[in-house]
């Protein structure tokens, strides 16, 4: 529903002396309230028409004042009050001389149209306002037509009730305001001291990380001294235990030769444990002092173009003697083509070797078998096992020193290999992984970069 035309104002008006101006504030504020504006609202535009009405009077003379209901472009009713000139307007233009006029109403302008110029300022009407229809707006017209203008004393009274309010409004969002500076003073002083507790906390725990790093560094400074005073030690009892070993193994074999002085059959067996005994002895002494290399990086590897066919083919024939169980068979497959990679021939060598004496060693049946295939950049090298697997609890234990897999004692060994396997792919930067599990054998990978470390 749409208002009327604007040629059927709800109030029209004359302004042509001082009293006047009281009056259009007067009703300005009855017809606001009229057609639904809230108090507040009602205040404002009643003290915007005041003041502009003022300025016309002095500037033209006088005006003619209208009010509208009319339908905005939000689909809001607006109540909009025309004020016309009765005089020209000095250079066809109006700014009030209060900067406040603009903030009062929701529009303000000014316009000319058939030489005839207007000053248009509006308010939108409330949505929960009652509907402007053609009924409605003649009883708003009729309402209005029924009250009289009351005198500049009266309007001077309520305006001064308005103050009064306002003012009270105004202490009270002053006592507001000082109730939330407090509060903020407060807050601020409660962020203030936070903010210095978390400040000394944090000092407190960077001093506490400053010292733990202190206490980490003196550790790793003890760590780094224990382990080459190890690995001297390791390295000093190994080179001073090979000599007699060597010489117990030496006399072992005059006593078991056969130009020396025949032997009871008693005094061969003693002799022969005595040499095996020395030759285990002297496979630990060895091992311990290859570790000890390692640990003290003592081992420089020689970089070079290695075929792995000859290697492969070395590692066949010197590890099938070692396959002395009849239900194992040793299988070393040819590398496919071209087979070569930047590495150290002797300490690959050691590594393969090792791990398929491992292998053979805990394979009661099956086989062991040694395969090399080509990864993208990489050579990874597989020794696989059908012996009886390790629990994927051990896989890391294993390649700790001296550490034995319970239950398989029996066959043997220092418990040195594998760490020793693993310190050496490391120096020729590759990996040493293991895949096993109780039953299913092992496999043990060794990934290698093609052009070396």
């Amino acid at each position: 529903m749409t208002a009327e035309p604007a040629a059927l104002p709800l109030l029209q008006m004359a302004l042509r002396v001082e009293q006047d101006i009281f009056v259009i504030r007067q009703r300005g504020r009855e017809v606001a309230g009229v057609v639904g504006l809230e108090h507040q609202d009602q205040v404002r535009i009643a003290t915007a028409l005041s003041e502009v009405a003022r300025d016309l009077l002095r500037m033209t003379g006088g005006a003619d004042v209208a009010f509208h209901i009319d339908a905005g472009p939000d689909g809001r009713f607006h109540l909009r009050a025309d004020l016309a000139p009765v005089g020209p307007l000095p250079d066809g233009r109006y700014e009030p001389q209060s900067g406040a006029v603009s903030r009062l109403v929701d529009t303000l302008s000014v316009s000319t149209a058939e030489g005839v110029t207007v000053v248009r300022m509006s308010r939108r009407v409330p949505a929960n306002a009652p509907t402007p229809t053609p009924e409605r707006l003649a009883e708003f017209r009729a309402e209005l037509g029924r009250t009289a203008p009351g005198s500049a004393l009266d309007e001077l009274t309520v305006q001064n009730g308005q103050l009064i309010a306002a003012l009270d409004e105004v202490r009270s969002q002053r006592d507001e305001l000082a109730v939330l500076n407090d509060e903020l003073a407060e807050t601020n002083r409660g962020v203030l001291a936070l903010y210095n507790q978390l400040t000394e906390e944090l000092e407190a725990t960077n001093r506490g990380v400053v010292a733990l790093y202190a206490e980490l560094d003196e550790k790793s400074a003890q760590l780094r001294a224990a382990s080459e005073s190890k690995s001297r030690f390791l390295a000093n009892v190994s080179h001073e235990l090979r000599a007699p070993v060597t010489a117990i193994i030496g006399l072992g074999r005059l006593l078991a030769d056969s130009s020396s002085d025949p032997l009871t059959a008693e005094q061969a067996r003693q002799v022969g444990l005595i040499r095996s005994s020395a030759e285990d002895l002297l496979g630990l002494v060895n091992e311990l002092l290859d570790l000890a290399k390692a640990e003290s990086g003592r081992i420089e590897p020689d970089w070079a173009d290695v075929d792995l066919r000859p290697v492969f083919g070395q590692l066949r024939g010197t590890m099938r003697a070692l396959a002395t169980r009849p239900g194992v068979g040793l299988v070393v497959e040819e590398p496919t083509e071209p087979a070569v990679l930047r590495t150290d021939e002797v300490l690959l060598g050691q590594v393969l070797r090792n791990l398929l004496h491992n292998g053979l060693k805990f394979t009661e049946r099956g086989e062991v078998r040694l395969r090399a295939r080509r990864r993208d950049d990489r050579w990874n090298f597989e020794v696989s096992d059908t012996g009886p697997g390790i629990a994927p609890e051990l896989h890391d234990r294993i390649f700790e020193e001296f550490y034995q897999v319970p239950g398989a004692t029996r066959v043997g060994g220092t418990g040195l290999g594998l760490p020793y396997a693993r310190r050496l792919v490391t120096l020729l930067g590759g990996t040493l992984e293991l895949a096993s599990e109780p039953g299913r054998g092992s496999t043990f990978t060794v990934s290698l970069p093609t052009g070396g470390a």
